[in-house]
């Protein structure tokens, strides 16, 4: 094994012993992207109406002001997404964006800021691919974020990334 891939192996190995022990003391509340939008609210579809094509008016964010459900302000949660790396190095990440589709905020205009995730996680993690999908936990919040990439509606601090698995 290689130094990289033994580094991995004992990072992702470190992050799932870190979500166990979370999950042991005080079991996070497993959400999903609906959760996220408040019940009353009509989002819009963004998924099925991104294309590759790279006009203007695709890679604008859509619906700037939908809503954000407050009550999951503070709570312990697992959510499963892909990442959009904001900082990190070769080796691991720092902080990203976990949103609910691949290619969201890379290949596709933004969705929503209610259904993206602004997350930073203390010493980082590695990512194999960007192309898999993870689960989260920590602890999420109702603090907007703005950066080049896109508005966000929630913030999270991370404990722990595992791989998202059906």
């Amino acid at each position: 094994m290689t130094f990289f891939k033994t580094t991995l192996y004992y990072g992702a190995l470190v992050s799932l012993l870190l979500t166990s022990f979370v999950s042991s003391a005080n079991p996070p509340k497993e959400i999903f992207w609906e959760d996220l939008i408040p019940k009353n609210h009509v989002q819009i579809d963004t998924q099925a109406q991104a294309n590759h094509e790279g006009s203007d008016q695709n890679w604008i964010q859509p619906d700037l002001d939908a809503p954000v459900v407050k009550e999951l302000n503070g709570q312990s949660v697992s959510l499963p997404g892909f990442v959009v790396p904001l900082e990190g190095d070769s080796e691991v990440i720092t902080e990203f964006l976990l949103v609910p589709y691949f290619g969201a905020c890379i290949h596709v205009p933004p969705p929503p800021p209610n259904q993206i995730v602004h997350v930073t996680i203390k010493g980082g993690v590695p990512i194999d691919s960007l192309y898999d999908a993870i689960v989260v936990t920590g602890v999420i919040s109702t603090q907007a974020w703005s950066g080049e990439i896109a508005q966000v509606g929630y913030k999270m601090k991370a404990v722990g990334v595992a791989p998202f698995e059906l």
